[in-house]
């Protein structure tokens, strides 16, 4: 099966390309990521996408768009539900590229982090399967989570440290900030 995956990331890419191909999988990995941010952030993440795909042989679709503009003005009147938009946004664009381009299906590599709202994506990814008439390949990658990880380590793969939205960067500091601030009072 020809598999699009939606790619967040190079080391969350690591264990699902994995699995994918041990099932006979041909995967090409799509970079769309308009929430990721800042700038620096977004092209570690995607550079180390292109030195993964370098090193293990598989293509990548390049969308680029920094989207710093578009995704806070969709998500600043509910930041905490952020999420979805940041889910249905990028997946979207992941199932309707499967379709156009030729694929059997599409998948992405979100659903290997314990971090993300794995419902969620699920939900979203059966959504644009019915609207784009394509398979949404469904796999529980979490299970390779930690191996991914030290793989992706062991290649030299760029390793963030929060989400990728402003705001998951915010959280990542907010025990920082909070003393921060209460030391001024």
């Amino acid at each position: 099966m020809k598999i699009l995956m939606h790619s967040c990331c190079g080391p969350c890419t690591v264990y699902p390309l994995m699995r994918l191909r041990e099932e006979g999988h041909e995967v090409t990995s799509l970079w769309y990521n308009p929430n990721i941010h800042p700038f620096t952030e977004y092209k570690s993440r995607y550079e180390a996408l292109l030195l993964l795909s370098e090193q293990e042989k598989f293509d990548v679709i390049d969308i680029q768009n920094y989207g710093i503009r578009e995704f806070t003005k969709n998500v600043v009147e509910n930041i905490d539900a952020r999420c979805l938009y940041c889910y249905e946004s990028r997946l979207e664009v992941t199932a309707r590229e499967a379709k156009e381009r030729g694929f059997d299906g599409f998948t992405t590599s979100l659903l290997v982090s314990p971090y993300q709202k794995h419902e969620l994506i699920i939900k979203v990814c059966k959504k644009y399967a019915e609207k784009y008439d394509i398979e949404f390949v469904y796999e529980d990658f979490r299970v390779g989570f930690r191996d991914g990880q030290n793989i992706a380590r062991e290649k030299g793969l760029y390793m963030q440290k929060y989400c990728g939205c402003i705001y998951s960067e915010e959280e990542r500091y907010e025990k920082q900030i909070n003393k921060l601030i209460s030391s001024k009072n």
